[in-house]
């Protein structure tokens, strides 16, 4: 199958969709092009998907294998009832065994009048674990970090009205991220929903539009099939959160509980991507075969397939430039890594996808921080798009060869062909590589040191010497995230959280809290900015109940540092509104962030100079439990290097930062 230079050949199973700028499946009930790849636990029983869409008793039907295997429910290893088989229970202990039957071993979950009925219901199950947050948005944050880092569902639980719109921010964080989620929340009685009632919002309709799928339940013998459901769309395809809305008197109405029904989804089980087709990876194997400077650009899309990608780099010796979402996925340490591209991606980074000839990009979706003008990013280069999601491919770029599979397996289908056909395809890439290896001699990541001052890359540096680049990261958003993006080498996938596509301050602390919960035992470092800390400094508090080994490296320069970047470069340095410090107290560190944590009983220092940092850290590290090291940093600073907003490379700005008029 032949593609001479310019066409265009795409490649989706099942049949393409309409081209949107938005996913089909975020305003849809039921048409949802996504691949079935649970991540659940091993043990499992067989669950038969119907076809039908009533509630009539008809045959189950299992899906043959033109659409998708029998998919599964998880049940966990001597899984027992609390109940009867044929006891009536309320509807809320119905919900919980739901989740226990899911493998659900820890929620995030605030309670609240329409609630309630859940969090007594908790307290019934000896197999789920409550950590409470201090804030509803802390507790969907801490689910995600829960499932960034664990690769399992995250579940949180809010009450109805203000509690359940307080998950707004994560929901819209975990679609932009393709996190797999399951939100819950109580809603008021259903002869209630419409009369604008204490503590009501219509969640489901706030929701639509920022999950994979929601549901209202309006029948207690429908909880079994909807938390089946949701956990199934969660997790498969392109992952995402899904709402769970419960109104109180099905909680409290008493049911028995019929836990095989069957799952209800046939639009979305007959629109889920089948395996790449031999032909179409050939033909992408040809092309890199013909390709002098191939680069990959690989994404959030790739973690769960770190194997193979590197299988994929050690048969074809391509570079690899990674995404913000994609760090870890490849080991940004190794010689073929060219660290991060986009708008503060390394120089050479960008120098290679603006001079390759083939661009293979992986699991990713062309956002606009990577590509700045699109016109002119990889303007040189013939583009293969592999991606899960149909509505991403050709919806900000249009690729000249794509296939719409899972990452995973169209990688393993590249490596057995590639491993098939061996020293004949006499791929040399030495010339190439030796060009970048130019421009990483000639443009290194650096910074300036004046003074005794502290450079906040220097921190970071410090830090993944002292931790050896092994620990669990999270960060707020700022300029501290890019920084921990550029300096912390990562090894390996879900090493690395952050807020990347939707952008969201206060996300690093309570991701934390999530990622130390799935991952108990692990090194779990949260890299904040002063602004992003304080907007959930509370959860300190569940830090410390739970007693959670979590460090805090505050790097904290009194201002709205990315902000104040943008002021220096684009508006004559004047300041508007983004200095966080007390006006009349200038030479003061404001607020003392040590006192925050004094008041939660966790212990914290103070380090302004640049020969004490390494001490400090290290005296962080030795600390048993949480610590919060606040780590105080000018504000000058400039994330460096730096394409503006709609820029091209060769609009790379290189040099300055706040001490320079522009």
């Amino acid at each position: 199958m032949a593609a001479a230079s310019g066409a265009r050949t795409t490649f989706i199973n099942p049949p393409a969709f309409p081209s949107s700028s938005r996913s089909p499946f975020t305003g849809s009930k039921s048409s949802l092009p996504f691949s079935l790849t649970l991540q659940r636990p091993s043990l499992r029983r067989v669950l038969h998907i119907s076809n039908s869409l009533s509630h009539s008793a008809a045959k189950p039907t299992t899906i043959t294998a033109t659409t998708t295997s029998t998919t599964t429910e998880t049940l966990p290893q001597n899984f027992t009832s609390r109940y009867a088989a044929d006891e009536p229970r309320k509807g809320a202990d119905i919900l919980v065994e739901a989740l226990e039957r899911q493998g659900v071993t820890t929620v995030f979950a605030y309670p609240g009048g329409a609630s309630m009925e859940i969090h007594q219901a908790l307290t019934r199950s000896h197999i789920i674990r409550n950590v409470l947050p201090r804030h509803e948005q802390g507790g969907v944050f801490a689910a995600e970090g829960y499932a960034r880092s664990s690769g399992m569902p995250g579940v949180c639980i809010a009450t109805s009205g203000p509690g359940a719109t307080n998950l707004v921010s994560g929901l819209a964080d975990a679609l932009l991220d393709s996190v797999p989620l399951v939100a819950i929340t109580g809603q008021v009685p259903r002869r209630m929903i419409g009369t604008d009632a204490f503590q009501e919002t219509p969640i489901v309709e706030v929701t639509r539009s920022i999950t994979k799928h929601n549901y209202l339940v309006l029948d207690v013998d429908d909880i079994p099939r909807i938390v089946n459901e949701a956990f199934l769309l969660a997790t498969s395809g392109r992952p995402g959160p899904v709402l769970i809305d419960v109104p109180k008197d099905i909680q409290q109405q008493l049911a028995v509980p019929k836990w095989d029904q069957p799952i209800r989804l046939a639009g979305y089980m007959s629109r889920l991507p089948k395996p790449p087709m031999e032909a179409h990876l050939e033909q992408i194997v040809r092309l890199i075969s013909e390709s002098k400077k191939p680069v990959l650009y690989v994404g959030g899309g790739c973690l769960n397939s770190s194997e193979e990608l590197r299988r994929f780099v050690e048969l074809t010796g391509i570079p690899v430039a990674s995404t913000l979402m994609g760090l870890g996925a490849f080991p940004t340490a190794d010689d073929l890594s060219l660290q991060m591209l986009g708008m503060h991606g390394t120089v050479y980074a960008n120098y290679a996808v603006d001079k390759c000839d083939l661009l293979l990009a992986f699991g990713v979706r062309f956002d606009d921080r990577v590509t700045g003008k699109l016109e002119a990013f990889a303007s040189r280069a013939k583009i293969v798009h592999i991606d899960i999601d149909p509505a991403e491919i050709g919806k900000n770029k249009q690729p000249h060869v794509s296939v719409c599979s899972d990452m995973k397996l169209a990688l393993k289908g590249m490596n057995r062909i590639l491993e098939s056909k061996g020293d004949k395809l006499k791929l040399d890439y030495s010339t190439w590589r030796q060009e970048l290896n130019e421009e990483k001699v000639k443009h290194p990541l650096s910074y300036k040191t004046f003074g005794e001052a502290i450079p906040p890359q220097y921190a970071i540096q410090v830090l993944d010497e002292l931790t050896g680049g092994n620990a669990i990261v999270s960060t707020g958003v700022g300029q501290h995230q890019m920084w921990a993006a550029q300096f912390y080498k990562y090894k390996r996938p879900r090493q690395w959280l952050t807020s990347g596509g939707l952008g969201a301050m206060g996300f690093g602390l309570p991701a934390a809290i999530g990622a130390a919960v799935a991952n108990p035992g692990a090194l779990v470092v949260d890299i904040d900015g002063d602004g992003s800390f304080i907007m959930n400094v509370q959860e300190l508090a569940t830090i410390r109940v739970e007693n959670l080994p979590i460090k805090i490296m505050l790097l904290n320069n009194q201002h709205l540092g990315m902000v104040v970047q943008w002021e220096d470069r684009f508006y004559k340095a004047n300041r508007a509104h983004t200095y966080l410090g007390d006006p009349s107290k200038e030479s003061e560190i404001f607020p003392n962030m040590l006192t925050f944590a004094e008041a939660c009983g966790i212990p914290a220092a103070r380090v302004t100079r640049k020969d004490d940092l390494k001490a400090a850290v290290q005296k962080m590290l030795n600390t048993p439990g949480p610590y919060l090291l606040d780590v105080i940093v000018p504000h000058q600073e400039h994330v460096l290097p730096m394409i503006p907003s709609g820029g091209a490379f060769k609009d790379v700005i290189i040099e300055g930062d706040g001490r320079t008029k522009y």
